[in-house]
Formats: C-alpha cells, structure tokens, sequence
C-alpha cells in the first residue's frame, strides 16, 4: 500500500474530512471532527488508527507491523507500519475498525448528521 491508497481509502470513507492541524506533514483523517487515522508524510509509511483496547494488544501480539500508537494514547492507538507485510484488505479492515469506533462515539445529533451526508 502506498500514501495515495491509504488517503484514497480514508476519504471515501462517509462524511471523511483530511486535514493538517498539527504541522504541514501530519496528514489527519476525521469524520465529524473526530480523528480517526493519521499519517505522517515524511519517513516510513505509516498509519495511527483508533482500535479497541483488548484487539489493540492482541494485533501487536500478533503482528510485528502493529505497535502501540505513536505519540498518541497507547491504549487507544496503534501505529500500524505499511511496509507490505500486511495485506491491504486487512489495512483496510483495521482503518474500517477505527471509522466505526468513531462514529459509534458520536452523540445522535452527530449521527443523524452523518447519515444525511
């Protein structure tokens, strides 16, 4: 997977936003405002993905590719490395996990909006 398959992937996502609140190489994917994928444009290819805390260990348990999220919240995030170990079907999978743990925390007001787009 190269940064244009992870970007085309995360956009087309419903009601996906892209953006650069951080610095001008911290490509921040969001979906109502809530991150839910982040990349770095420099360096290797990466991707930090939201994911559910006991799938989270057991990926990094499993997957030498899948480490605890870099600079962000450890139980929350893993840094997944695409240095094609991973196929894309499952990169895919995980940032779907992490759209829906994000949509699944928006309040209903949130929902209702998203289901509009």
């Amino acid at each position: 997977m190269n940064l244009e398959e992870l970007r085309d992937y995360c956009v087309s996502k419903k009601g996906a936003t892209e953006n650069f609140p951080f610095d001008e190489t911290t490509l921040v994917f969001k979906v109502m405002g809530k991150m839910f994928a982040l990349t770095d444009l420099e360096g290797e290819l990466s991707v930090n993905l939201k994911c559910d805390p006991e799938k989270a260990i057991s990926l990094r348990e499993e997957y030498p590719a899948v480490t605890a999220g870099y600079h962000m919240d450890k139980k929350h995030w893993n840094t997944i490395l695409l240095d094609n170990s991973l196929s894309d079907s499952f990169v895919f999978q995980l940032i779907d996990h992490s759209y829906e743990l994000v949509v699944s925390k928006l309040t209903k007001m949130q929902k209702n909006e998203l289901n509009q787009i």
